[in-house]
């Protein structure tokens, strides 16, 4: 056990110095064991963080889950639950692969240059020291993970987890390999998923092409892609286009090549889209695609994977898409097919990974029928079985699972998970296994592995129990499988939730997690998304090193909220006041209370059972709004408990009973007061709050991080000296702010009396606090110089003001009033503002209205 530090020591300390205190204390808490739960009996309680791309280094997203996810881990763990911080990291094949590639260009290399081999050597050594950095940075944070249990989503046990489900799913019929069209990006040379595709509004030109009609005339058809009507295999109308009636079953002559091409009716068509009549091109568009599976029509590619024109495309064969499409417009000009040419603005297609424009092509790939997985998935969120916060985000889960698609699962990356795919040339026998047969078992011909690799989301997918070393039935999978929460953003519940959703019932038959915490997206300050190459990036470390990791913490969980918000330098702020304030209170009632002293709740004065039963009403209000992820408010909740009532009013009352000769029973209700202010602090701010434990802790005990606390009881409430206390401190409030008003100077006191009911018990608490000498209520035969309106009545101010300043005052302000009384009532007698404004803002101005003549009538009640 660590033993307790120099009081001394403390004494020459006047700040919290968290550079000098988060090293120090990250090591202690990493060489306890405490991150490192054993598998046991008992309650147990996990989080599996979402892993972190080995791609660069921490962002202001991770920070923000780090800050959530730790909060409740370390609650957990003083509930006295066994609590697991799962961690790893991602291998992210295409954003990993992209990044490593454009340092071998830099370098004036390639991936093909190296060979597959040690263009993998180069990808390892980029995850070893960018993972590396990760980690640590997690450490800076104060994120308490289970760090002795990191994983990585291509170590060899995890490998061999992934590979068994795609053998498992391809023998349960759910995986096959077929051509189809797909999201083809030419920046990483590969097929990209649905989801992993960003639409960008653009203007492109829209052209209208004449198409013959064999028998005579012509349809036009309206594009904003010419160059890829090589590939037309019909044209289509809407089936109640009069236009076009007379035209459906003939045929119409492709410009350029001369195919012909059915004139068919579909719905999909839009009749007041151009020309109203649509070219049809099933190898590149995902709906000309669907057209043409309901029509039977045939597939031309003329596209290839490399982005330039194919042999299909005849004399335009080698052109890249942009040079082909200039060459076609031109040629359609020439044969005098052009009829028209427009700007058109629409979303296009781009890859989220390499910022490249996507290509749809047909292409040979491994598909996951998706529909049965979803069912059950469907069901546990429908039947609560999985909730959703904020609730919404149900709905949008839901939205998508229900008209899920066959999921793309290959991927044309040398860096990720290899398919478990082997074929034999000679006799073309594939082999779907977890290792590779020796010989093909057909022809004993030799066999060779399919060269692509799986996408990155179907191994995370397996995330909350591969990493607790499924598919062995280890203890650790038993004791923290299913997690209790995932937190995450809402940009992947698609990409990644659902994926997790129906991979851990198909394969554990369980929910990989009760609740779906969908943070806030923190912007930058200007409002924008955080990007470091927009320049609007926000790096945590930086406001660590400046503010300390409390202060981080603090400012990004005030920040979190079910809406996006923007990054706030100020509650960054905020937090380090709110640790430099806890380190000053504590490090004050340390030095002023005996040492020996047992921490008792043992209330000698009102103001003691006040502050026992307050800290008893904020133990219970943090636990409600961290049990339903509320984390803003539970920030905001601590901020006002130690700021207000702790430090403001607390302690400032008991300050004079610290200076009488005896104050055992304070000492003790002070000590048990700082300790418990300290625990339940600690979730959110847990460096300054397991310094300043170190000086209350008692003999024998160890760390805060690892301190199990007792709910606080409910003997402690004392509803009748929260009463008490609030009309002292609204009493006190409101006779500081007449001071501030009639200029009495700060230090000096005043002669009052109470002239209220309810102070009995708390006038000298009034007194000290507002700086008054009182006199007994009945000391009728002075007349006030003021009255202070207070709760129960008013404080009567027998002497001290300065009667000639304080009636110029009186009369200035007065007479502001009026004139904004007569503003306030002319807007409200203005029969147009009634009639147009909102019925909120009519009801501010009134209310503003009221509280200006309230003013004004206290005001001219004075001398």
């Amino acid at each position: 056990m660590p033993s307790r530090p120099s009081i001394e020591a403390l004494r020459s300390r006047t700040r919290f110095e968290p550079r000098e205190v988060e090293p120090r204390l990250s090591e202690q808490w990493l060489a306890s064991g405490i991150f490192h739960p054993e598998p046991g009996a008992g309650e147990t309680y996990s989080i599996a963080f979402p892993p972190p791309n080995v791609t660069g280094d921490l962002h202001m997203g991770h920070a923000l889950q780090a800050a959530t996810q730790d909060t409740l881990i370390r609650a957990a763990r003083q509930r006295g639950e066994r609590a697991k911080f799962i961690l790893g990291t991602d291998h992210a094949g295409i954003a990993t692969q992209i990044q490593v590639e454009r340092q071998l260009e830099r370098e004036g290399s390639s991936r093909e240059e190296l060979g597959r081999e040690r263009f993998e050597e180069r990808v390892w050594a980029w995850r070893e020291l960018y993972g590396g950095n990760i980690i640590e940075r997690l450490k800076q944070i104060g994120a308490s993970f289970d760090y002795a249990h990191e994983r990585f989503t291509l170590d060899p046990e995890y490998a061999a987890a992934v590979l068994k489900v795609f053998v498992e799913l391809h023998q349960r019929g759910y995986i096959h390999r077929d051509h189809y069209l797909v999201n083809w990006d030419p920046g990483s040379g590969s097929a990209i998923s649905d989801l992993e595709v960003v639409e960008r509004e653009e203007t492109d030109t829209l052209y209208s092409i004449a198409y013959p009609v064999e028998g005579g005339g012509e349809i036009v058809v309206a594009t904003v892609r010419p160059e890829t009507m090589l590939g037309d295999t019909a044209v289509a109308v809407h089936p109640d286009d009069e236009r076009y009636a007379h035209l459906v079953g003939k045929h119409a002559i492709l410009p350029l090549v001369g195919r012909r091409l059915p004139i068919i009716a579909d719905d999909y068509v839009k009749r007041d889209f151009g020309t109203g009549a649509l070219k049809i091109t099933p190898g590149h568009d995902p709906n000309d695609f669907e057209i043409g599976r309901r029509h039977d029509l045939p597939v031309i590619s003329v596209i290839g994977e490399d982005g330039r024109l194919n042999e299909q495309a005849g004399r335009f064969a080698g052109l890249t898409v942009a040079e082909a499409q200039l060459a076609i417009v031109d040629a359609l000009q020439e044969d005098g097919a052009l009829r028209a040419s427009e700007p058109y603005r629409h979303e296009v297609p781009y890859s989220q990974r390499s910022g490249r424009r996507i290509e749809p092509l047909i292409s040979l790939q491994w598909f996951m029928r998706m529909d049965e997985l979803a069912k059950p998935a469907i069901a546990a969120v429908r039947h609560g079985k999985i909730r959703f916060f904020p609730e919404r985000w149900a709905g949008v889960y839901l939205d998508w699972m229900e008209g899920i698609r066959p999921w793309c699962v290959s991927r044309q990356l040398w860096w990720g998970h290899r398919l478990p795919v082997y074929y034999c040339d000679a006799c073309e026998e594939t082999y779907v296994a977890a290792s590779p047969p020796e010989r093909c078992g057909a022809c004993e011909g030799p066999v060779r592995q399919d060269e692509d690799v799986l996408d990155t989301w179907f191994s995370s997918a397996l995330w909350p129990f591969a990493t607790l070393g499924w598919p062995a039935q280890t203890p650790e999978l038993a004791a923290f499988y299913p997690t209790n929460v995932l937190v995450t953003g809402r940009d992947i519940i698609s990409l990644w939730v659902a994926r997790m959703i129906m991979m851990g019932l198909e394969f554990t038959g369980e929910i990989p997690f009760a609740d779906v915490y969908i943070t806030s997206i923190i912007q930058a300050p200007d409002g924008r998304r955080m990007s470091k190459s927009l320049g609007t990036g926000v790096d945590p470390i930086e406001a660590i090193e400046k503010h300390g990791a409390d202060a981080l913490r603090f400012g990004l969980l005030v920040m979190s909220s079910t809406q996006d918000v923007r990054y706030s330098p100020e509650k960054i702020e905020q937090g380090q006041g709110l640790a430099n304030k806890l380190f000053n209170v504590s490090r004050l009632v340390v030095l002023s209370i005996d040492q020996q002293a047992l921490a008792q709740a043992r209330p000698g004065a009102i103001e003691d059972r006040w502050i026992l039963s307050r800290l008893v009403r904020i133990d219970r209000q943090l636990r409600d709004r961290l049990d339903g992820y509320d984390f803003s408010h539970a920030a905001l909740d601590l901020y006002d408990f130690i700021y207000g009532e702790l430090c403001d009013w607390y302690v400032e009352l008991v300050k004079p009973r610290l200076r009488e000769d005896d104050h055992t029973a304070l000492d003790s209700t002070l000590r048990f007061v700082l300790r418990e202010t300290l625990a339940l602090a600690h979730p959110l701010i847990p460096f300054v709050t397991e310094e300043m434990w170190a000086y209350v802790r008692d003999e024998g005990e160890g760390l805060l991080a690892g301190h199990v606390r007792s709910r606080l009881p409910d003997t402690l409430l004392d509803p009748d000296a929260e009463a008490a206390l609030a009309r002292v401190i609204e009493a006190c409030q409101a006779v500081r702010s007449w001071r501030n008003s009639v200029g009495v100077a700060p230090g000096a006191w005043v002669v009052a009396r109470i002239d209220a009911d309810g102070y009995e018990e708390v006038a000298h608490l009034v007194a000290t606090q507002a700086r008054l000498e009182l006199r007994e209520r009945d000391s009728s035969g002075v007349e006030p110089q003021a009255s202070v309106p207070v709760p129960g009545g008013a404080i009567a101010i027998l002497e001290g003001v300065d009667r000639e300043a304080h009636e110029q005052r009186a009369a200035k302000r007065a007479q502001k009033l009026q004139a904004e009384i007569a503003r306030a009532k002319g807007k409200l007698e203005n029969a147009s503002f009634i009639a147009n404004a909102p019925a909120a803002v009519v009801a501010k101005e009134r209310a503003k209205l009221a509280a200006l003549e309230r003013e004004l009538e206290e005001l001219g009640g004075r001398p």
